[in-house]
């Protein structure tokens, strides 16, 4: 690790060695003027290195500049410690304007060892390789028989496998006369300690060099996969791209809706199906292999997810009592899904716990060892469809509400997943209203991705740009702050600064849909620890998970009322939960089969006929809520603009 001193603040921070010297800022809740998201094309974010060592070029640098130790801070990669003076920025009348107040914006939580702990290497499928005896006049036993056999033979204190594959058998004989009677099994083991392995599928020669397993994380907005190596445990290739089904319908209602027209339930599985096959591709050429040497998938998603993807009719989830056809899916050959896999290959669905909670909170809440632990926990999966859970290793309440897709790009004019391009972090400068714009990979910015999205929000609330109810400041005269096609917006770039040759904005719609998303999800937690008889204080730890929980700016998100204001070290992060709970299980088969222990400790309550959820969510309209007193740190911390 390495320390930069930022100047004339006087503000540390420990960053890894190659980290980019105005994303370290950043993360410093450092004020750099930068406005092309770390392009270096807009030449604005000269920084003095005064002591150590970066790595730069001269880009927008005269020789003078370079020589007397500037360097643009989005050019530059940390070599060693450092201490970095950051320029005085002017106002109008040629005067230096004061600093921006900083502040640590990134809260490091706990390790991620610590919540998910040890696991070790016993995959649920495994390859053996087996050399048979030909059949001769004298032993002539049928091919299924000597497979069998030498299947004992090589495991002594194994169960006798057994088979439901006839496909497997139709190649059998021809597959171990070509191979020379020299093959490699494919076995699954049994889901019960108890269950014998299944023969899955007979290779020729010596595969065991190859064996490959898929997590899958099927969102609501975004479906993403983890390739790994199941002979190490490793990740070799992830990937994900936004659910087909979007265009049906960007939550699960509206999907539940269309998939009662016509074709529409086929239509829907058909597009989730496609998703997971171009991720699929996409990981298999990234390590050059093919998908038919995947030899398990394991992949969770919510209830209707799950239902739509094996093509289960969701109809009765949407009317109460809310029911849904079965909880606990079955072990289903992703080949007769139409999946891009070996056809023996299986793939397991996480099962669910009601209507609304699925299999991605059971997977994450698999993942963290929540279910053993005493400390009183509030686990939350910050996505399209949020979930929430509460509890410890003694019981569990659960429930769900929609948040909307706000938090991956959806409802936001130039919202985007976190692609190339996208507004990661944010910050605003008091006085002059300028913003500093830090996009993913230091490219010219081309939109917003949710992290991004919560900085925006906080950054504009502390200045003063926006009120608490969203709005914009009528009053601030700035050529940033305008009247456009949404109503008022904020230019976050100019077009000669983005990607795409257009503005970058965020209107009051935005800000309306972000309000209500993060509104849904504070009115959830606070109706479940109502219902056990608790409140935020009583929690232990706060573990946070979804697509970009490990991003989330806990400060920021605790200024907008997203999370509970309660002391940081409360809080863990998690990330994907639902895709860490799949590579758990793909990993360990005895973690795998602690799973049933999860699902039935979770008691589920529904939110949609719980009278004080509504009452919370409107109250929590407002940024960060309509009763500060849940957020006396925010109240104490406000100092907007004048």
């Amino acid at each position: 690790m390495k320390t930069i001193q930022f100047l004339p603040d006087n503000v540390s921070i420990e960053v890894e060695e190659g980290e980019n010297l105005l994303a370290a800022a950043a993360q410093a809740g450092v004020y750099v003027n930068a406005y092309c998201g770390g392009d270096g094309v807009c030449g604005k974010c000269k920084v003095a290195v005064e002591a150590g060592e970066v790595e730069s070029g001269k880009a927008r640098l005269n020789n003078d500049d370079y020589a007397a130790g500037l360097r643009l801070a989005c050019q530059s990669r940390v070599k060693s410690d450092l201490v970095v003076r950051i320029p005085e920025a002017m106002g109008k009348d040629g005067k230096a304007l004061k600093h921006k107040p900083a502040a640590t914006r990134t809260i490091s939580a706990r390790s991620l060892e610590q919540l998910i702990g040890d696991w070790r290497l016993d995959p649920p499928v495994e390859k053996r390789f087996l050399k048979l005896d030909p059949p001769t006049m004298e032993n002539n036993i049928p091919d299924l028989q000597r497979l069998m056999r030498a299947i004992r033979q090589d495991c002594h204190d194994c169960k006798e496998p057994t088979y439901d594959h006839p496909e497997m058998l139709k190649d059998l004989p021809f597959t171990l006369r070509e191979a020379d009677w020299q093959i490699t099994v494919i076995l699954l083991k049994g889901r019960r300690a108890e269950e014998p392995a299944r023969i899955i599928a007979v290779e020729p020669g010596d595969t065991t060099a190859s064996l490959y397993g898929l997590a899958v994380d099927i969102g609501t907005t975004t479906v993403c996969g983890m390739l790994i190596d199941l002979n190490s445990g490793e990740v070799i290739a992830e990937a994900s791209a936004y659910n087909d089904q979007i265009s049906c319908g960007e939550d699960v209602i509206s999907r539940i809706v269309y998939s009662q027209r016509g074709d529409g339930l086929r239509t829907l599985q058909g597009k989730v199906v496609r998703t997971i096959n171009g991720i699929i591709e996409t990981v298999c050429k990234t390590v050059i292999i093919s998908p038919s040497d995947i030899s398990y998938i394991m992949a969770a998603g919510n209830t209707i997810m799950s239902h739509l993807l094996l093509g289960l009719n969701p109809k009765y989830i949407r009317e109460s009592p809310y029911v849904p056809t079965c909880s606990h899916f079955p072990l289903t050959p992703a080949a007769e899904l139409g999946v891009l896999a070996h056809p023996s290959v299986r793939l397991f669905l996480y099962p669910a716990v009601a209507s609304y909670v699925g299999g991605d909170i059971i997977a994450g809440v698999h993942a963290c060892r929540m279910y053993k632990n005493p400390e009183l926990t509030l686990f939350i999966d910050i996505g399209t469809n949020g979930e929430i859970v509460v509890g410890n290793e003694e019981w569990m309440v659960c429930a769900a509400c929609s948040a909307g897709p706000a938090f991956e790009g959806g409802g936001i004019r130039h919202g985007m997943r976190a692609n190339s391009g996208a507004i990661e972090n944010f910050h605003i400068h008091p006085e002059t209203l300028e913003p500093m714009i830090i996009t993913i990979d230091r490219i010219k910015p081309c939109g917003i991705c949710g992290s991004g999205l919560i900085a925006i929000v906080a950054e504009l609330l502390n200045a003063g740009v926006i009120d608490p109810q969203g709005k914009f400041s009528r009053n601030l005269e700035h050529p940033r702050i305008r009247h456009g096609e949404d109503g008022w917006e904020y230019v976050l770039a100019w077009g000669k600064d983005a990607l795409l040759g257009q503005d970058v904005v965020i209107s009051e719609v935005d800000l309306d849909n972000l309000i209500r998303a993060k509104g849904a999800m504070y009115a959830g937690y606070q109706t479940l620890l109502e219902s056990v008889g608790m409140d935020f204080d009583a929690l232990d730890r706060v573990i946070l998970a979804g697509n970009f929980g490990a991003y989330i700016d806990l400060e920021r998100a605790i200024t907008i009322g997203l999370l509970p204001d309660i002391p940081r070290e409360r809080f863990f992060y998690l990330g994907n939960g639902s895709l860490l709970g799949c590579r758990v299980s793909l990993c360990d088969n005895q973690r795998f089969r602690e799973r049933m222990v999860v699902s039935e400790l979770v008691t589920n309550l529904e939110l949609a006929e719980n009278p004080q959820f509504m009452d919370h969510y409107m109250a929590a309209l407002f940024l960060p809520h309509t009763n500060m007193s849940l957020f006396p740190s925010v109240t104490k911390s406000s100092q907007p603009a004048g």
